[in-house]
């Protein structure tokens, strides 16, 4: 049997199924997230990519923004969970995970067993989060993942002093029209969120080993700075992206496995996150 879980998230829908060794069977990623065709499509790409039908399928779990609207799964789970779940798969040595999302940043630290201990979030505003960076590639008209060459091609940091995306977007304009350089603002946009990240990440108290999650943590450029802030190499992987609906299908299985059902799971619930009026 196959154990599934989903990460919806604000702007894209991940989906991971593993068999009962706990193995990744099937992956899929679509970038769509909540109220989207985004989770149905994750879905069927994962089902397709391990060979099976939904009827293979043990248990499943959802997790992240857009957990509630999905009316199918077996059960539901916080993120914070299902990221420290997920992080203690991927990243055995892990103590500390960084996850910058689509609307939210947060940080982690975790046991050996992929536990969650303690954490600090930013989700309240777009600010230092994967949304921020979109609006930012948005004024260069270039793609995000574009960013992470830009950022190696700098020669300086132009400083962003904006913390707010709005405010910070006007800046950026600014700095374009004075003559700076596409490459030195992004290094200055990606060492604006590397200090709000290493703002939360010391709120928790950082132990190493440190990894990185979500799709963020795929942009070397903004990686590297981070870790200099922090003081700590970090561990990456190329299924970062997928953290989240990893740790959802590893607690699916052991679900399945205890005889837990879905009243069984201790769901920590918050609201939506919510962005300063600007920033939507």
């Amino acid at each position: 049997m196959y154990y599934l879980g989903i990460d919806i998230g604000s702007t894209a829908s991940k989906c991971v199924v593993v068999d009962e060794s706990g193995n990744i069977a099937g992956k899929g990623l679509y970038a769509s997230g909540a109220g989207t065709i985004g989770p149905r499509a994750a879905v069927d790409a994962a089902l397709s990519d391990a060979g099976i039908a939904m009827d293979d399928v043990a248990r499943s779990c959802a997790t992240g923004y857009g957990r509630n609207l999905l009316d199918w799964a077996d059960m539901t789970l916080s993120e914070l969970s299902c990221h420290a779940k997920g992080a203690g798969a991927l990243f055995p040595t892990a103590k500390t995970v960084i996850d910058i999302g689509g609307q939210d940043a947060k940080v982690l630290r975790i046991d050996e067993g992929g536990r969650l201990e303690n954490f600090a979030m930013n989700d309240k505003c777009a600010a230092g989060t994967g949304r921020f960076l979109d609006v930012m590639a948005g004024v260069f008209q270039c793609r995000v993942s574009d960013l992470q060459e830009y950022d190696a091609k700098s020669t300086k940091v132009v400083s962003i002093s904006s913390t707010c995306t709005v405010f910070a977007e006007s800046e950026v304009i600014s700095k374009l029209a004075s003559g700076e350089q596409i490459a030195d603002i992004v290094a200055g946009i990606h060492e604006s969120v590397a200090e709000r990240t290493a703002g939360l990440a010391k709120r928790v108290g950082i132990v190493g080993d440190v990894a990185m999650t979500g799709g963020v943590a795929l942009n070397a450029g903004l990686r590297g700075r981070l870790s200099r802030k922090i003081g700590h190499p970090i561990l990456v992987s190329n299924l970062s992206q997928l953290n989240g609906a990893l740790g959802a299908s590893l607690v699916a299985r052991d679900a399945f496995f205890s005889g837990m059902g879905a009243e069984d799971v201790a769901e920590t619930r918050r609201e939506k996150p919510t962005m300063c009026k600007g920033c939507r």
